[in-house]
């Protein structure tokens, strides 16, 4: 109820000075009519002082109070949770949200999804509901440095962006090309020199392995494109089919050889392994989104 009266409150002084500045035109008409035209002087013409922001996207601005109320935000959540971050750290990682929230909503809107005025009460009330009501939601956005007006922009953006970031995690369909794959790792490549070629004398892979890994036997089950740490092992063992097994490949775990045990064009996706392919198509959207568009940031 306060949230909504403040609403109308809002409507009414949008309405207090609109009926305003009617009657300055009208006042101003009847002095110029009276004044000769090489005599007047302009009468003065009232204009809002722009809000200052933080940085631009494409056009649209994110309000320098917003971006320093999240700092805020994120410092005492920090705190909290004993988290060290440098105050540039800090200002790099709410700049990049910001921009990325606001990227996603901008692409929503393009696609068609638009935020009404009903969708965001509703969200207020059924927020206020879950706190406890209406007065606790605005203790709470107090306490955060929100506004009634900066936190319904905040969840204006919040939900869009949520809506693109439901579609882009979407592309990623449930079965993708894997591979069944096992290892031997060591540590010492003049050791893992050794096992290769024993390998290509035609020793035991399954013996090999189990010798080099006692307790998994270096199993690393199914995997698509994209789910493993280190790429440089993908790109071999993607190169493999059935029963072959990748040369020495290093990385900074180690020394590894590969060995593909199975292959599919469509095998279903773990859980984890789905939400990290949905986690990356994420990132390089925007990362992708980012050199697409005009961003200029405002604070240093």
């Amino acid at each position: 109820m306060m949230l909504r009266n403040a609403k109308i409150l809002v409507c009414y002084l949008a309405l207090f000075l609109f009926l305003q500045s009617c009657v300055a035109k009208q006042t101003t008409v009847t002095v110029t009519a009276s004044i000769p035209p090489s005599t007047a002087t302009p009468a003065p013409t009232a204009t809002m002082t722009p809000l200052p922001m933080a940085v631009w996207v494409n056009g649209e601005g994110i309000l320098l109070s917003e971006y320093q109320a999240e700092l805020q935000r994120l410092e005492a959540a920090q705190t909290e949770m004993n988290i060290t971050q440098t105050p540039e750290e800090r200002q790099k990682r709410v700049l990049d949200d910001l921009v990325a929230q606001t990227l996603l909503a901008q692409a929503a809107s393009a696609g068609g999804y638009q935020v009404t005025e009903d969708d965001i009460q509703q969200r207020v009330e059924r927020l206020a509901e879950r706190m406890g009501g209406a007065q606790q939601l605005t203790e709470w956005m107090a306490q955060n440095g929100y506004t009634e007006e900066s936190f319904r922009l905040a969840l204006r953006r919040a939900m869009a962006a949520a809506w693109q970031k439901e579609q882009i995690m979407a592309s990623i369909p449930s079965a993708l090309e894997q591979i069944h794959a096992q290892q031997i790792l060591v540590f010492d490549a003049d050791l893992a020199q050794q096992i290769y070629n024993q390998l290509q004398g035609g020793a035991d892979f399954a013996a090999l392995r189990w010798l080099y890994d006692p307790q998994t036997g270096g199993e690393l089950g199914w995997f698509p494109r994209g789910y493993l740490t280190r790429s440089e092992i993908e790109s071999a063992v993607f190169n493999l089919q059935p029963g072959q097994y990748t040369p020495v490949v290093q990385t900074d775990f180690g020394y590894h050889i590969v060995f593909v045990v199975q292959r599919e064009a469509q095998h279903p996706l773990t859980a984890d392994a789905r939400r990290v392919l949905q986690q990356k198509a994420l990132e390089e959207w925007i990362a992708k989104r980012r050199t697409e568009s005009e961003i200029n940031i405002l604070v240093e």
